[in-house]
């Protein structure tokens, strides 16, 4: 190995290290990299130091072991998946991926602050992937398709390539506009530590002034964060995955997309993603009665407090009509 290339690769580790606390630090030459390896057929690959962090997570759930359980600390960890859920489901997916309805500047970054809990990097990151994904469905350009790249690959490795790593922020420019957003994409790292810090240390409260609880900073911690977080990335990644895998398809959009009744109570109502596929610009996924669309509910509720408006419908031709078109609408 000449000596250029082992500063090369020391320079891509020191990088990924940056890129953990600063996620736009030389995102431009990642970028340019990113497409350079794409066009040479170089995409599918594990960058090792970036799986680092996924390592921790769940490495992290093993800390029950030492701290024991609770009912406290084990309720803490359902409700914390279901509330991040929401957050990833209604806010990250439906607001800021598709702008499904409209709110205030203030509750925009609320609800950017919410999902920024979730672990999953920051909304504007996400928002640009997934409308990727929506541009790409299921074609070779789509970064997490089981159909083209295989499920363990839609799943989890996708996250860990480098060339997934950077923001593409053209095609965010309704959201990069606001600074606020910005800095908690770049700085994606900042709040779940503090989420983290504030689970312990509510759990030491709690074990100093109600004992009889049973629970412990530690409980809180593993449970209420490592253990939480790692089901809720996966409940995540099974839209990924399994929804171009497993369930029915009502529409022809192009794509392998699926509905499935076990995702959707997963997921809080992702689970009808064929109908999405079909209506990605609705905010609700399950067009019928029968449908469970948790998510749909809980931002009809927001709507009827005034901190969300203009909530977009299912279009009428979504009814009762032979679709066979392509993957936009």
């Amino acid at each position: 190995m000449s000596a250029f290339t082992g500063f090369s690769q020391v320079r891509s580790i020191f990088n990924s290290l940056v890129n953990w606390f600063d996620s736009d630090y030389r995102a431009e030459e990642k970028a340019a990299i990113a497409a350079n390896a794409a066009q040479a057929g170089q995409g599918d690959k594990i960058e090792w130091v970036r799986t680092i962090p996924f390592i921790i997570l769940h490495g992290g759930c093993l800390g029950v072991i030492w701290s024991g359980w609770s009912w406290t600390a084990v309720l803490t960890a359902v409700a914390l998946y279901f509330v991040r859920m929401f957050a990833i489901t209604g806010f990250f997916h439906r607001y800021f991926s598709h702008r499904t309805f409209s709110t205030s500047r203030f509750m925009q970054f609320i609800f950017a602050l919410w999902g920024a809990c979730c672990v999953q990097r920051g909304a504007l990151w996400w928002a640009s992937t997934h409308r990727h994904h929506h541009q790409f469905s299921d074609d070779k350009e789509d970064k997490h398709s089981p159909v083209q790249h295989g499920f363990l690959w839609s799943h989890i490795g996708w996250i860990t390539s480098s060339q997934n790593f950077p923001t593409e922020y053209r095609r965010i420019k309704d959201l990069s506009k606001y600074p606020e957003l910005v800095f908690l994409n770049r700085f994606d790292t900042l709040v779940p530590i503090l989420f983290a810090v504030l689970l312990f240390f509510i759990g030491r409260l709690l074990e100093a002034q109600l004992p009889h609880l049973g629970v412990t900073g530690g409980q809180m911690l593993f449970w209420g964060f490592f253990v939480s977080t790692t089901v809720l990335f996966h409940g995540t990644s099974c839209i990924n995955s399994m929804a171009h895998v497993f369930g029915r398809k009502r529409y022809q959009t192009g794509d392998d997309s699926r509905n499935s009744l076990i995702l959707s109570l997963i997921t809080l109502g992702e689970g009808w993603h064929n109908n999405h596929h079909m209506h990605m610009g609705c905010v609700r996924q399950g067009f019928y009665w029968w449908e469970i669309d948790i998510t749909f509910y809980l931002l009809k509720g927001f709507s009827y407090l005034g901190l969300i408006w203009d909530l977009r419908p299912v279009p009428k031709a979504a009814y009762g009509e032979s679709h066979r078109i392509g993957k936009s609408e």
